[in-house]
């Protein structure tokens, strides 16, 4: 996982997975229908999988780390299906999610050619109708020295609504919040 010692401490920690429960996934999900079959990309120490586990049918989650994989599985595995895998390359069939969600983590894949490969990925396994939604953070001061020695590519508002659309996607919606500095994403797959 590409994070430096005090990310990897943070994004572990109760208190970020009170965060993500109370103000990141409300936030991120207000008006997404999730349905039955969810995937989630990046799931990392799972604070946001042990909140969604617990709003749909069935819920899978794409890891690239394998120690958190493993965790996770070992956490989740009785209530969620749990893959060590790249969300740029995914084992999984075509057309096979109500939607596809991932947060707080795209910032952390190196380039915008590795993202767009995941938002490729993510219209491939959404069945027609389905959504892909998530969020992320945008830079600042703080943000910039929590990531010190870490992977920081964040996504740009401005151009995140073409490169979905190049994904393949319709009825894209971008919102920023100045306040907290984060960006959220909604695109449906017709």
């Amino acid at each position: 996982m590409p994070m430096n010692r005090a990310h990897r401490k943070l994004c572990s920690s109760e208190g970020w997975a009170q965060t993500t429960k109370d103000r990141i996934l409300p936030w991120a999900l207000e008006h997404v229908e999730l349905g039955a079959d969810v995937l989630e990309i990046g799931p990392g120490y799972g604070a946001n999988l042990r909140v969604l586990v617990d709003q749909v049918d069935h819920l899978t989650a794409a890891e690239i780390d394998a120690d958190s994989a493993r965790t996770l599985q070992s956490q989740w595995g009785d209530r969620a299906t749990v893959l060590h895998a790249d969300g740029a390359e995914l084992s999984l069939p075509d057309a096979s999610f109500d939607s596809v969600v991932c947060f707080t983590m795209l910032h952390h894949v190196p380039t915008t050619t590795h993202q767009d490969r995941i938002f490729a990925e993510a219209f491939r396994v959404l069945r027609p109708g389905g959504t892909f939604a998530g969020s992320d953070s945008q830079s600042s001061l703080r943000f910039r020295v929590l990531h010190f020695q870490d992977t920081m590519n964040t996504l740009d508002p401005a151009t995140l609504p073409a490169r979905l659309e190049r994904a393949g996607f319709t009825d894209v919606v971008v919102d920023l919040d100045q306040e907290s500095r984060r960006l959220r994403f909604r695109a449906r797959r017709t």
